[in-house]
């Protein structure tokens, strides 16, 4: 049986977590997967009990940590190595920026036969200024060149790495999209709904508005905020906004809420009269969707927002910034209403017209299920990614 060292960034929540779960436990026992990664940062939710629930019990390597550091990094990289040296692995793949950099470097020189990385999403807008994003482009195109094959996570990503970046040539990139357990989010969801909205005492007039993930810049929250600030002013519908997840920016966020007389309420502190929730994060997102009516997202870039996968399979209707991979998940105008990113009145617009029209966020939600469960089911993931490990080991026979 042929063995994969598979290394991502690090155990927090999110998709690439999922993604690796799945490949580890559903490649079986066609492959024998030696899961690694590091720990999750101290801002971020962590992820475990998904690994728990498949039986999958990783290796931490704690060194292996989110910013860059020169000593941290060398130890998470000898560390690797030593893996491999010990397990032996026909193929070392990557996932995420930081492991691709110091897994792909290790593989090299342990003479790994097959080493493939997934950009999960990338930091070459949106995240630096013009230096360090030169400085990041050329890292990842040196080891472009050291890898066996490169996975994009969609058309649009794809075509961002090989003809805006740069990075790889198109012929080493192939595209494999995300996959999840979908089927949960249509289970039992009148009494998951009602769960969510009796908790928050929401009544069934109330449209709940919600945005899912991490509060950190690229997620552009802010825009989330006014756009909730633009619908108290203008809306005449009753209605509640929801920030699901947690992060660095949870205080600027609170007075951004406050500066925009938002009245608002976190965990630590109930608000009857609150117009946004601070919820922190939910593990059980299936419960969060079923209870919302509405799910937004406002990103400066995005890879496979997994957000807007759930929230699709779920039945539930989108508003979204227009960006990264965004159209390659939903489907424009019947499942999402996009605006650029540069066009906040559109987003809005958008926003205020899905809160209104009850009758459009039917018909918008019905096509959800039908699409996502189609493109973004676990099970057509782990189909490609066996056809590619087969194809590429048999190159090295």
């Amino acid at each position: 049986m042929p063995k994969v060292l598979r290394i991502i960034n690090r155990f927090n929540l999110g998709g690439p977590t999922y993604n690796v779960a799945y490949l580890s436990k559903f490649m079986e026992p066609h492959y024998q997967t030696i899961l690694v990664g590091g720990e999750k940062d101290e801002t971020e939710d962590s992820s475990q009990f998904i690994l728990d629930k498949l039986g999958l019990k990783p290796i931490i390597i704690q060194e292996m940590k989110r910013e860059i550091d020169i000593k941290n990094d060398r130890i998470a990289y000898l560390k690797i190595r030593q893996l491999i040296r010990e397990h032996k692995p026909d193929i070392v793949h990557t996932h995420a920026s930081k492991a691709g950099t110091i897994g792909r470097l290790a593989a090299r020189a342990e003479n790994v036969p097959v080493i493939i990385h997934t950009f999960h999403g990338h930091v070459f807008h949106s995240y630096f200024g013009k230096l360090k994003t030169l400085f990041y482009k050329n890292i990842e195109r040196f080891l472009a060149l050291i890898s066996t094959k490169i996975i994009a996570i969609s058309e649009i990503q794809k075509n961002e790495l090989s003809e805006i970046h740069k990075i790889s040539t198109k012929d080493k990139i192939e595209i494999i999209p995300l996959g999840f357990d979908l089927n949960k989010f249509q289970e039992n969801t009148l009494e998951k709904r009602n769960l969510f909205r009796e908790k928050y005492k929401l009544n069934q007039q109330t449209v709940a508005i919600g945005i899912i993930g991490r509060l950190v810049p690229i997620k552009n929250h802010e825009l989330f905020l006014n756009a909730i600030a633009f619908l108290q002013q203008t809306s005449k519908v009753k209605f509640k906004a929801f920030i699901i997840g947690d992060g660095e920016l949870r205080k600027q966020l609170e007075n951004s809420a406050k500066e925009k007389q938002l009245e608002f309420e976190t965990p630590e502190k109930e608000n009857q009269n609150a117009i946004v929730v601070f919820t922190s994060w939910i593990k059980e997102v299936d419960v969060a969707l079923s209870g919302l009516d509405i799910v937004a997202l406002t990103s400066f870039n995005e890879g496979t927002p997994v957000s807007l996968i759930e929230a699709q399979a779920a039945g539930k209707p989108i508003v979204s910034t227009n960006v990264g991979g965004i159209e390659n998940v939903v489907i424009k105008n019947k499942t999402a209403l996009l605006s650029d990113i540069n066009q906040s009145e559109s987003f809005f617009s958008n926003l205020k017209t899905l809160t209104e029209d009850e009758k459009l966020r039917k018909e918008m939600s019905e096509l959800g299920w039908q699409h996502v469960f189609e493109k973004f089911h676990y099970t057509r993931m782990v189909k490609e990614m066996q056809y590619l490990y087969e194809k590429l080991l048999s190159k090295t026979k």
